[in-house]
């Protein structure tokens, strides 16, 4: 190409740095603010031309700036985050926007820059609710944990494990915070009753909306169809995030991704061994989890691995490892389906092992 750039990007400003290999020109600065408005501007300078890269680290914001980049007919790069640091080497000066913008463009310009997949736009929006679910369900869980915490604070007796899925027993938790909680802890009950309701509610119309995206989705359908306790959530992120011809070269570097691979000593890192690296989307190495804690059922067909791991070491670890082999048989399934894993409708001949009943 050209002209290869590297764009920075920040909440405040993108930065950029460029070179003409023709004339080599080399030109930096900034466009701020950082939106699309301001960088449709700046972009105008390079249209008509197709011979303009421009390298972006998948970090928060390249949605947007590559979107822009496609629209003005620039060719953009989406770098994946750690890999770019790590071609950085050893640190040697202060990391400053001029600095990363410039590492971007030498990464591109040699062909070294470790690329990521670009989803379409459709994929994108899916991880966007997907997030937003599971955004959701941690409040959820938040405000549980915190009914608990003042009825525990202040003495009173403990919640039975079903007081609030039930009607009753939301009506008796009432009446134990009418009789055993001070004004303001009543109070405090109230209103973390009031917001689960509201998330509750929120999370019901997700989850319809979840449903119906992974019934249109290929991979999701097969992944549910095939694999022992993924649902259509988690066949659905499954598929956002690991979908595509080509997307792993093998399925333990899919188990990296999901961040479930346990980390080794390293010289040049302070975090301990024996850990989860937890690198990766968070959404889909929660949905694996808690698809992996399904084989703690009896009925499950690898019963018999997770009682064996969850009588050796715990529970945690047998659905980790459980969680492990989703990823894995889920990376084999989507590589076997190709492209059509994506967004496609599922024809009968394309059902592998047969459609389903």
């Amino acid at each position: 190409m050209p002209i290869v750039g590297g764009l920075d990007i920040h909440r405040k400003q993108l930065t950029f740095d460029y070179l003409d290999t023709v004339t080599g020109e080399v030109k930096r600065g900034q466009v701020a603010p950082a939106d699309r408005a301001h960088l449709r501007a700046w972009l105008a300078r390079f249209a008509g031309r197709d011979d303009v890269a421009f390298a972006v680290e998948g970090c928060t914001g390249w949605r947007y700036v590559a979107e822009e980049l496609a629209a003005a007919g620039v060719a953009a790069h989406v770098g994946e985050p750690a890999d770019t640091a790590a071609a950085r080497g050893r640190k040697r000066h202060a990391k400053t926007d001029k600095t990363d913008s410039r590492h971007l463009r030498r990464l591109l310009a040699e062909g070294r820059l470790p690329e990521c997949w670009v989803p379409p736009a459709q994929i994108l929006e899916y991880r966007a609710l997907l997030e937003t679910y599971h955004d959701l369900r941690a409040a959820h869980t938040a405000w549980v944990q915190r009914i608990h915490a003042v009825f525990f604070h202040q003495g009173a007796p403990a919640l039975g494990e079903g007081a609030l899925r039930t009607e009753p027993g939301l009506e008796a938790l009432r009446a134990a915070a009418a009789a055993c909680l001070s004004p303001a802890g009543q109070l405090q009950v109230a209103t973390a009753l009031d917001m689960l309701a509201a998330v509750e509610a929120r999370m019901e119309m997700l989850r319809a909306q979840l449903r119906d995206a992974a019934r249109h989705l290929t991979g999701a359908k097969v992944l549910a169809a095939r694999l022992y306790g993924v649902g259509p959530v988690t066949a659905l992120a499954l598929t956002c995030w690991l979908g595509g011809a080509g997307r792993f070269s093998s399925s333990r570097k899919a188990v990296r991704f999901t961040g479930l691979d346990v980390t080794v000593w390293s010289s040049d890192r302070k975090g301990p061994p024996g850990r989860l690296s937890r690198q990766g989307p968070p959404v889909l190495r929660w949905a694996v989890y808690e698809a992996g804690k399904t084989h703690a059922r009896s009925s499950a067909p690898d019963h018999g691995y997770y009682a064996t791991v969850a009588d050796r070491k715990n529970s945690k670890r047998a659905a980790l490892s459980e969680a492990r082999k989703i990823v894995r048989q889920a990376c084999h399934i989507l590589t076997e389906l190709g492209a059509v894993s994506r967004c496609r409708p599922l024809r009968a001949h394309q059902w592998p092992g047969g459609r389903p009943d």
